[in-house]
């Protein structure tokens, strides 16, 4: 296989990480106005007929974590995660890119170690079969282990994002660096705001 299969090869894996990413975030949205729904119903059941399904607090609790966990690699695909860029709009276009790569190299070594925390956490609950302390008595490692789920899929895209953005960086595409990692510009965010729009006009027309 040769340098340009390779980079094609990493391109397309990284275009399926994004899909699958969108499903996980798809499902995690369902998951939280699962537990919304759950605890409003909890909520007027028991000032309406005094009773109470117990539980929708810290089920609510176990679908926040997964769901933020899983749309951790969605939000760093996208770019939408926050970056200080006062100075940084003002660098040049190589150092900037420079820049982006070593912020990804930092994202993801923050990734695997709190991964590797997280798994311990997850670890000793199975090993001493632990429970929460509430009448449902979940065994704590099945939400640990969604949870911990996310935080390795979210390791996997960092490590697909980095080896296609050194690879563009090494060959000079400092455009692909940018694309991959950079900061979104305001005009990126105006144009995906305004075809946003756009398709709520056009779904309303239908």
């Amino acid at each position: 296989m040769n340098q340009k299969e390779k980079f094609a090869l990493l391109g397309a894996l990284l275009r399926r990480a994004e899909g699958l990413s969108r499903v996980a975030v798809w499902v995690g949205g369902a998951l939280t106005i699962a537990s919304v729904l759950l605890i409003s119903f909890d909520v007027l059941a028991r000032k309406f007929a005094g009773i109470t399904m117990g539980g929708a607090d810290e089920l609510s609790s176990y679908a926040f974590a997964i769901s933020t966990s899983w749309a951790l690699a969605f939000a760093t695909l996208q770019r939408a995660n926050v970056r200080v860029d006062v100075v940084y709009q003002y660098l040049p276009v190589r150092v900037s890119a420079l820049l982006d790569w070593i912020s990804l190299v930092a994202l993801a070594v923050f990734m695997v170690a709190l991964s590797y925390y997280a798994f311990d956490v997850v670890h000793t609950s199975w090993l001493q079969k632990a429970t929460a302390n509430t009448p449902l008595a979940t065994p704590l490692w099945l939400p640990q282990g969604l949870w911990l789920l996310g935080l390795f899929w979210m390791c996997i895209t960092v490590a697909l994002m980095l080896l296609r953005a050194s690879a563009a960086l090494v060959t000079g595409d400092i455009e692909l660096v940018k694309q991959i990692c950079g900061v979104r510009s305001a005009q990126e965010e105006a144009e995906e705001e305004a075809a946003a729009g756009e398709r709520m006009v056009k779904g309303g027309q239908a």
